[in-house]
């Protein structure tokens, strides 16, 4: 079965059983401190899993696109991937255990669905700990289905729990289907540490708030959150050993031959460089489409590494010229249908793979050239010549040589490469990085407090603001929220100046001062452009939508939560602003007690 139809018949089936459809969100999350990218179908609909009412209903289904970069130096092999889509069905605050159970059951067997045999799947459940009890109801349920108690793991919180998403927050245990993908007959005793059970779904039950003290308590309003990713499903259920092998993947392939005048190959002989370049370029399409371009911090600069990263092991396969916008091409051809984001943003697509590439292509010989500075500091005459991990590890932060790189060049002159300084140094990045991320990223909108309410109304007016300082052309490029600051990235080709910040800060806290009711108000999406709000997120809500107004100053569709009146928000203040990325400025901002 093919990824296209299993796309369909997963959404056409949770159609049957009341779920409503809802458009994919965006890939850069709105007000969510806590991660760059949309990773999963949940976040989006945090503030509905919190309680907040969703304008297409309690039953919602939806293909969202995702994009994960914890393993992009993984990515090459047959398993890893950086962008790809989750099929996901949501219960809020409707049915629970039993019918999100059954409805799984019933498309992984059903004869009009996947109809996979039941002696073909293996399921796990939460075992239990001294924080929450054991899932005698997800594990009575599977069993009254039919399915062997011998294929029935239970597993600890570590393998069978999600959440939160941040400290504190909705959680609870999950329980998890697998597809035995080796020699049959699939052995009686289902075994999670046996590679061969390939997990194909994961059913999530939202029963617990973890409070600020650790403690699990029941929660007011239960959820259920599933996903399936579609191309690990598809590999599967044809039989192949990676989604690589898949008719995802065979088109970009394809183009990426006749790029480099190649024979096409048996699809499981696709190199890492082959996989790098497809999966690389496919994720930036996406992220670009959602309006980001290449740059030095947050998503930019995954952004940037993505495409170089590509043009890298292009250069590999021995592709000289600039080829990322024909492979990007590809992508829009065969995703335009499903997201027509991709398709109205095309020329910004390929014009910004274009320029990154052309200006990597420069990077890369200034780096070439940094490299031979190097090996001419060693004197002839010494018998062990050695590249340090300092400098190897500067060719890749600097330069973006990859060490596989670096270790290929120094070995056609003799060199070696000390690789235990260069992951010293790779260490200590990492270990910086990612402190530096936990500080950035703690806290924020995932505990939908007062203050982040707050301040996330603040950038509703700080919109309407630059708009009618700067230009109508400003719109929201991204948001990123915690307790103590907002952060909004938005469209302005230049710097802006002291004096429009000053300007801007006056009209929020002019707005503030009004003590405007903000009221909130479902409609079809089309009325809600007829009256003029602003449409930023407007897609990933479906045919009615939330509108948020704040007296005559700013009128957004939106998913809330937001403080009652702008009065609450206190006096308005601009820290910094800066350049985000090319074509997008960013301003940071807090609110103070008056």
């Amino acid at each position: 079965m093919k990824a296209e139809e299993i796309r369909r018949r997963f959404i056409e089936f949770f159609k049957s059983k009341g779920h409503a459809e809802i458009r994919s969100a965006s890939l850069i999350p709105e007000n969510d401190p806590t991660c760059l990218f949309t990773t999963a179908g949940m976040h989006p609909l945090v503030p509905y899993l919190q309680g907040a009412k969703h304008p297409a209903g309690r039953r919602l289904t939806d293909y969202q696109k995702c994009v994960r970069t914890g393993d992009i130096d993984e990515v090459g092999d047959a398993v890893h991937l950086t962008f790809f889509e989750m099929l996901g069905n949501w219960a809020l605050g409707d049915y629970f255990k039993e019918e999100a159970i059954k409805f799984s059951f019933e498309f992984l067997t059903g004869k009009e669905n996947l109809n996979l045999p039941l002696d073909m799947l293996g399921f796990t459940v939460f075992a239990g700990d001294e924080d929450c009890p054991f899932d005698q109801e997800a594990f009575d349920l599977w069993r009254s289905l039919g399915v062997a108690e011998s294929r029935i793991a239970k597993l600890p919180k570590k393998d069978n729990w999600w959440g939160p998403a941040g400290i504190t927050g909705p959680c609870g245990p999950d329980t998890e289907m697998f597809y035995w993908t080796g020699p049959l007959p699939a052995p009686e005793k289902f075994d999670p540490e046996d590679k061969r059970w390939v997990e194909i779904w994961n059913d999530v039950f939202m029963q617990y708030n973890k409070n600020a003290e650790g403690k699990y308590e029941p929660l007011a309003q239960r959820n259920v959150d599933t996903g399936m990713g579609l191309e690990r499903v598809t590999a599967v259920l044809q039989g192949k050993k990676s989604c690589y092998e898949t008719e995802i993947f065979a088109p970009l392939f394809a183009e990426l031959d006749l790029i480099r005048g190649a024979e096409a190959v048996d699809p499981a002989l696709r190199s890492a460089s082959e996989r790098i370049i497809a999966d690389h370029l496919r994720a930036s399409c996406f992220i670009i489409g959602d309006g980001i371009t290449p740059g030095r911090t947050d998503q930019a600069y995954v952004l940037r590494r993505l495409i170089r990263r590509a043009v890298r092991e292009g250069r590999k396969l021995g592709i000289q010229g600039n080829f990322c916008a024909r492979i990007a091409a590809r992508v829009i051809e065969l995703f335009e249908g499903l997201y027509p984001e991709l398709e109205e943003r095309k020329s910004v697509i390929l014009q910004a793979l274009e320029k990154e590439e052309t200006q990597f292509a420069a990077t890369l010989e200034k780096g070439t050239k940094e490299f031979q500075k190097l090996i001419d500091r060693v004197p002839p005459h010494i018998t062990r010549k050695i590249i340090s991990g300092k400098n190897a590890f500067n060719l890749f932060e600097t330069y973006g040589f990859p060490i596989e790189l670096t270790v290929e060049m120094a070995r056609e002159q003799n060199f070696e490469v000390d690789m235990a300084g260069y992951q010293e140094a790779y260490k200590k990045h990492q270990e910086l990085s990612r402190a530096g991320a936990e500080q950035k990223f703690k806290g924020g909108l995932a505990d939908a407090s007062e203050q982040t309410a707050r301040l996330h109304s603040a950038t509703h007016l700080l919109q309407a603001a630059l708009r009618k300082t700067l230009g109508t052309h400003v719109c929201q490029r991204g948001s990123n929220i915690t307790a103590e600051r907002l952060r909004f990235d938005f469209s302005h080709p230049e710097k802006v100046t002291p004096e429009q910040l000053k300007i801007v800060e006056d009209l929020v806290n002019q707005a503030i001062e009004r003590d405007l009711e903000i009221t909130c108000e479902e409609m079809d999406l089309e009325a809600a452009r007829a009256r003029g709000a602003m449409g930023l997120f407007g897609d990933k809500y479906g045919a009615r939508v939330k509108v948020y107004t704040m007296g005559d100053v700013s009128c957004e569709i939106c998913g809330g939560p937001h403080a009652k009146r702008t009065g609450e928000l206190g006096h308005f203040r601009i820290i910094k602003e800066e350049s985000s990325s090319q074509g997008v400025r960013r301003i940071k901002a807090v609110l103070e007690s008056k």
